[in-house]
């Protein structure tokens, strides 16, 4: 009981934190969500040229540094990596697209039911179905193959990288790229969103808060610690957004979402798929960076480029709805996906080695 407590309390500061965000200056059902974050960072670098989404956001790299400190205290940091790299950065950049279609993860799409905007329920079930279909494969013998221990600088870098952000955002050099415009203009301040990113990273760290774990494990094990956190988060979120008088319940007129609802379930078909098979949601791999998982490192990189390559190639959703770009690389994700998932489950690849052989034979 004491551990379900535990990550009860932990979705309620967060739910709490994410309405505090938006009335500190973050956009409206937006106090946290890792897709759209990674969007302005990497906008912010360069790796794309949405001026109205660029912006190095203090959240994240609070988030990082806050499981780093937490995870080093309790001698939970451990350097280790080195499975299926390269397919770990493409589903990053998978999981990047589907979550801009539908305009936010799996953390914003909690946040934006929270909020009244009822779009989100076609996220979530489009996001539960996705976790089913990766749990089948699960069920198949799906794996990544194994990591291995690496040095400790390894671990260290990205929290290292991370302070450089900090510096930059901090700075302000001319080469960084500041919204003047739009979402990315729209920003708690520094010090407050920092603190913010800080105790969510410790809190997630500490609970291991996953967005995708809570119903993976609920279908896997009939576990619910998980998902406790995940109703935890939407409980307080929606309770906090009332005190505040944000809660604007309806599918038009809503911050950052769009009303195509087959897209918006789609695009979280992908999330919740490619989630499952990185291991977690894309908060939980920005957390396991900061303990020095370097699978996940990768994975955060191809977010980050998918972010650059989202909006470079017209993939993005906007309020006005899914691009004809964007249903293009949906499509393209399920088959990637779904290679991925078939290639990489040995009760399946074994049941086709052995027709092959009677076959043969």
């Amino acid at each position: 009981m004491g551990e379900k407590k535990k990550i009860i309390f932990a979705g309620g500061i967060i739910g709490i934190i994410s309405v505090l965000l938006v009335y500190f200056g973050n956009p409206a059902n937006m106090g946290f969500c890792i897709a759209c974050f990674l969007r302005d960072i990497a906008g912010s670098i360069g790796l794309h040229r949405a001026a109205v989404v660029q912006y190095i956001r203090p959240e994240v790299i609070g988030l990082v540094l806050g499981a780093f400190l937490i995870s080093f205290k309790n001698k939970e940091f451990e350097s280790k990596g080195g499975s299926s790299p390269f397919i770990r950065f493409m589903l990053g950049i998978v999981v990047m697209i589907g979550a801009l279609i539908f305009l936010g993860c799996p953390l914003r799409m909690v946040l934006r039911l929270g909020g009244g905007d009822l779009n989100a329920i076609f996220g979530i079930a489009g996001f539960v179905c996705g976790i089913f279909i990766g749990v089948y494969f699960l069920n198949k013998g799906f794996n990544l193959k194994r990591n291995y221990k690496m040095t400790k600088i390894e671990g260290h870098i990205f929290p290292i990288v991370n302070i450089g952000f900090l510096i930059l955002l901090v700075a302000a050099p001319a080469f960084i790229f500041f919204s003047e415009s739009g979402p990315g203009s729209l920003r708690a301040p520094i010090i407050i969103s920092l603190v913010a990113g800080l105790i969510v990273g410790i809190l997630a760290q500490k609970t291991r808060l996953c967005m995708v774990g809570g119903t993976r494990d609920m279908i896997l094990f009939r576990d619910k610690y998980l998902l406790l956190g995940f109703i935890s988060i939407l409980v307080f979120n929606f309770i906090t957004n009332l005190i505040f008088r944000y809660f604007n319940l309806g599918f038009e007129n809503q911050p950052v979402a769009h009303t195509e609802w087959l897209w918006n379930f789609l695009g979280m078909v992908i999330v919740g798929w490619g989630s499952v098979l990185l291991g977690g949601c894309p908060l939980r791999q920005l957390i396991l960076s900061g303990e020095g998982n370097i699978d996940s490192v990768i994975s955060v990189m191809g977010m980050l480029v998918g972010a650059g390559i989202v909006h470079n190639f017209g993939l993005a959703s906007s309020p006005e709805g899914v691009t004809f770009n964007g249903k293009i690389a949906a499509i393209i994700c399920f088959v990637f996906i779904g290679i991925v998932s078939y290639a990489n489950s040995e009760g399946l690849s074994h049941v086709k080695s052995n027709n092959l052989a009677k076959k043969q034979s």
